[in-house]
């Protein structure tokens, strides 16, 4: 019984509205269809045609408490177009180098202080220097 792949990610906020704009605006994600779950509203953003982020509003900011997830990571393209929004937008983030492994690492937080990691390949071209917004 093998695991195919990930399927989502469930994030409580008290912020919908900017945790919404955040992941479509800023993170390029399409805002789609989502059930109607009673008790609670929300918003579904699709990567790649699936609702790989769902969120759900809650009545009050959840409590932040240690966790054992540390960050998700999604794949992107066009790093150097994705570090000028990110710089227009006045949204800090750092990038990594990995090597051997053929990557660069954006990393940085949505609205609520989730750590978000976006995955480039190494040879894309872009002024990798961190910007602390």
């Amino acid at each position: 019984m093998p695991l195919e792949s990930l399927d989502h990610v469930n994030i409580r906020t008290a912020n919908l509205t900017a945790m919404s704009d955040f992941y479509e605006d800023v993170l390029g994600l399409e805002k789609g269809p989502r059930p109607p779950f009673r008790g609670f509203d929300g918003a579904w953003h699709y990567c790649g045609g699936k609702a790989a982020v769902h969120l759900v509003e809650v009545d009050r900011p959840v409590e932040v408490k240690e966790t054992q997830i540390e960050h998700f990571a999604f794949r992107g393209g066009e790093l150097a177009v994705f570090l000028d929004n990110l710089r227009e937008r006045k949204i800090a983030y750092q990038v990594a180098v990995i090597p051997d492994v053929e990557i660069r690492q954006v990393n940085l937080y949505d609205p609520d202080g989730n750590h978000i990691e976006i995955q480039f390949a190494a040879t894309e071209e872009a002024d990798i220097s961190p910007f602390n917004g």
